[in-house]
């Protein structure tokens, strides 16, 4: 939405300057005092057109992305009092805003097109509807005019400027549309792509497939369960249960949730209704759904079993040994298998498994039950694949005990994920593995999980594992939906850490006084263009000193005498660069110039301009007061005038605090201009402001011996000689995010954990905040006693060039867990050819 209003303003300037432009080339007298009344209008009330503009955009787009729920409207409730005239001026109204919709649509018609995937992606809608893009042409033209009418209250000078605007906006508007997709793909978005839909309809009662969730009585006998565990034994012994009435467990029966869930009609693994029962006879599906559904129901029963309370919960670090027994508190989980062939040729030995694992591998467990139970080689090895790389996931150091025991309970919907979609191992974007590696890598950043903030994240996490453990599982949206609800309480966690510190309120109101700052030297810039001064002169005024002004009025207030100081030095600067061939006033001139130029130095000196700025715009200034020495001074209406525009323009009232919201632009500071100034050392001390003179820029880093010693996961490797096509390899379109280096700066996350060099140490921290517009960063670290770090945003990013700060991890727990166990297997397949 900045890019369109960024785009809207200069489209503004440019019709402000083509308006003069054609005014004076028409040869009709009315044509050229209603161009030049047009031009006067627009330039009197910009300010005002760039408000109604972005309040009507949001309000629009606000409305846009709003849930929006099916309504049916009956006409027994409409009476007479219901109906209502249409006025003319809304007819005026919808008739102009069509027409600009239409000119945009007309030049943007691929650019619409290819963003409306793109959106419909981010605002969840239909793939490719064309209503799911908030900013679509017909959004863009309502606010347009909107903003058209606040400039003027005559019809024809509206339809001149809708005229006049809409033709320039719709030519703007392609490359505007190019940017914004150019900064979706940078961000990672993918394009929604066409899919078919399954829908109700007539026939989809006959034949329907029982319930992937539903229990089948009759069908599916446990062929590697231990006398106890209720699965009953090969050739049907205990047929039509999953679990033995006496043994006390949860799915005995009919009483069985699972079993509860396919009499009520619940909806396949795939998302394709049903409306089978669950006692359909079996004659009635194909084998493959056949084995689907008793594959789906074992990973059930075993995830229902995962959930279950086991002596791990309190003893998360007990090695866990080939051919121990493993039991819940309620019966027995499974067996360890002596041997485990992992395809053609590998085999893994007892002695070669994985020991000190935080949480059972249920997969490992239950290894030959979930082959007997799958069907065909490739998920046999997929199978074997994702045991190997949960033994890493359960055996990671980085990983916290409470959030490994949280993860292991995912581990059959991750099987079942991988055996369904072979992008699992491939793209870094798969929900499961961003949600698996965001857990994993939040998880880190805190110091203890027995009390405050580390509970919190822990109890969260747990209940949305169960809610993914609980509902379907295999559908990738619900791992998304859990993902935004995992970052939304992050957000809201972090923010109220930060808020207990006061170091909230004083940041927002900083990032405030730059939005204020951005308005301010927009209005004044636009008040300056009629007085024709030298551009640099012009680029100080409305970009150095407007800071100045800004920065005065926020400290002291508008009336202050400061502030009347830096108004009247701004029209003696302008005035100083005046012919002045009269002796008196070379005279006055001279008198004038040393209390300007203390004005001038103490007002850079305010916001912390750089002394090679400074000297920059002075070795610019002084041959333009040589040059005005000589020159023929101004007749004294000229010179009114002048100073008439001058206190017009530098009379402008500062906006206020409460006129600018979130969705205002920031003004891009140069390097020359140090943001630690603008806090006073109360605030900077209340906030833990880290000047950037308390870092000495020019020592080296020494090496952080708590680095991570993962070596570089982007190497090319040789496939793993399996047998199979199980493509390990992630994707070369979907690159690593950076974990150093000048790229982390785009790349830092909320709530994670970085090293941090400071006071010659490296210091583990934890991001606790963003300011909206990414200026300022808050940073902690302690456990008990919390030290708050804030730095800017220009501090951080030297931080990141040089080396001083970096990810906690070197890459994400999937990457790691992935890298290793492929090493595993490649070992275990040489070991095995040697032996043979």
């Amino acid at each position: 939405m900045n890019q369109v209003k960024v785009t809207a303003a200069a489209v503004a300037e440019r019709v402000s300057e083509i308006l003069g432009t054609m005014a004076r080339s028409t040869t009709r007298i009315s044509e050229r005092d209603q161009m030049l009344s047009a031009q006067q209008d627009l330039q009197r009330n910009m300010a005002a057109f760039h408000r109604v503009f972005k309040e009507v955009l949001r309000e629009r787009m606000d409305q846009e992305l709003s849930p929006r729920l099916p309504t049916k409207r009956t006409l027994a409730a409409t009476d007479w009092q219901s109906l209502s005239l249409v006025e003319d001026e809304e007819m005026d109204e919808k008739l102009h805003s069509d027409r600009i919709a239409q000119m945009i649509l007309h030049e943007c018609e691929a650019e619409l097109r290819e963003l409306s995937t793109y959106m419909s992606a981010l605002v969840r809608s239909g793939p490719g509807v064309t209503e799911g893009n908030p900013l679509r042409a017909d959004v863009l033209g309502s606010a347009l005019y909107s903003a058209i009418e606040a400039v003027s209250d005559t019809g024809e000078v509206r339809r001149l400027l809708a005229r006049d605007l809409g033709q320039t906006l719709a030519r703007a508007m392609p490359a505007c549309y190019a940017e914004i997709l150019s900064d979706l793909k940078s961000r990672g978005v993918k394009p929604v792509a066409l899919t078919v839909r399954s829908v109700e309809g007539p026939g989809t009662a006959m034949g329907a497939a029982n319930s992937g969730y539903a229990t089948i009585r009759g069908e599916f006998n446990s062929t590697q369960s231990p006398p106890g565990m209720g699965y009953g034994a090969t050739g049907g012994s205990q047929t039509g249960q999953g679990m033995t009435a006496g043994s006390g467990h949860f799915l005995s029966g009919a009483n069985s949730p699972v079993d509860a869930e396919s009499r009520s009609g619940r909806s396949t693994a795939f998302g394709a209704p049903i409306t089978g029962r669950g006692g359909m006879e079996s004659r009635f599906q194909s084998p493959m759904v056949q084995a689907d559904v008793q594959m789906m129901n074992l990973f059930r029963r075993l995830t229902m079993l995962a959930s279950a309370p086991t002596p791990y919960e309190s003893a998360p670090t007990m090695p866990m040994r080939a051919g121990d027994s493993i039991r819940s508190a309620n019966g027995a989980l499974g067996f360890m298998q002596p041997t485990q062939p992992l395809g053609p040729g590998v085999t893994m030995h007892s002695s070669e498994a994985l020991s000190g694992l935080m949480a059972v591998n249920l997969i490992r467990a239950h290894r030959d039950e979930l082959r007997e139970a799958s069907s065909g080689k490739l998920d046999h090895m997929v199978i074997d694949v994702v045991g190997s790389l949960f033994d890493q996931i359960l055996s990671d150091p980085r990983v916290p005990p409470h959030m490994a025991r949280q993860i292991a309970r995912l581990q059959l919907p991750v099987l079942r994920v991988a055996m369904r979609d072979s992008t699992f191992f491939s793209s870094r974007r798969h929900p499961v593995r961003r949600f698996v590696n965001r857990i994993a890598s939040l998880a880190c950043a805190f110091e203890e999980f027995e009390d405050g903030p580390g509970r919190e994240f822990v109890a969260r996490v747990r209940e949305l594992v169960q809610e993914i453990v609980d509902g379907d599982f295999d559908q990738l949206d619900l791992y998304e939906s859990k993902l935004e609800e995992l970052e939304a309480f992050i957000v809201s966690q972090t923010q109220g850490e930060v808020e207990k510190t006061g170091a909230l309120s004083t940041l927002e109101s900083k990032e405030s006084e730059l939005r204020i700052q951005q308005r301010y030297m927009l209005t004044l810039q636009q008040a300056l263009v009629p007085l024709a001064l030298p551009a640099y002169l012009t680029e100080f005024l409305s970009q150095i000193w407007s800071q100045a002004l800004v920065l005065a009025v926020s400290r002291e207030g508008p009336d202050s005498e400061r502030v009347k100081r830096y108004k009247r030095a701004a029209r003696e600067l302008v005035m100083s660069i005046q012919p002045k061939g009269n002796p008196s006033l070379r005279k006055k001139f001279l008198m004038q110039l040393p209390p300007l130029m203390k004005d001038l130095y103490e007002g850079m000196k305010f916001i912390g301009w750089s002394e090679a700025a400074q000297k920059e715009f002075f070795g610019k200034l002084l041959p333009a007061h040589a040059e005005s020495l000589k020159g023929h001074p101004l007749s004294e209406l000229d010179h009114n005038m002048l100073v008439k525009q001058l206190e017009t323009a530098f009379n402008i009232p500062v906006p206020g605090a409460e006129s600018v919201t979130t969705a205002d632009p920031l003004p891009v500071l140069e390097d020359a201009v140090d943001m630690e100034l603008r806090f006073t050392p109360e605030e900077a001390q209340a906030v833990g402001l880290v000047a950037e003179s308390a870092v000495d820029w020019s020592g080296a880093v020494d090496i952080d011996v708590g680095a991570d010693s993962e070596p570089p996961l982007d190497e090319a490797t040789e496939p793993l000689p399996l047998g199979l096509d199980v493509n390990l390899e992630l994707s070369p379109s979907e690159p690593s995010e950076p974990t150093r280096g000048p790229e982390l700066m785009d790349h830092i996350n909320l709530g994670f954990a970085y090293q941090m060099h400071l006071k010659d140490e490296w210091q583990k921290v934890r991001l606790t905040y963003m300011s909206p517009g990414r200026r300022f960063f808050v940073f902690t670290r302690g456990k008990k006693h919390q030290e708050t770090i804030s730095v800017t945003s220009r501090m951080l990013s030297r931080m990141c060039e040089t080396g001083r700060i970096k990810a906690y991890e070197s890459t994400y727990l999937m990457e790691r867990a992935t890298h290793r166990a492929r090493k595993q297997l490649a070992s275990m397949h040489q070991q095995n050819q040697t032996r043979h």
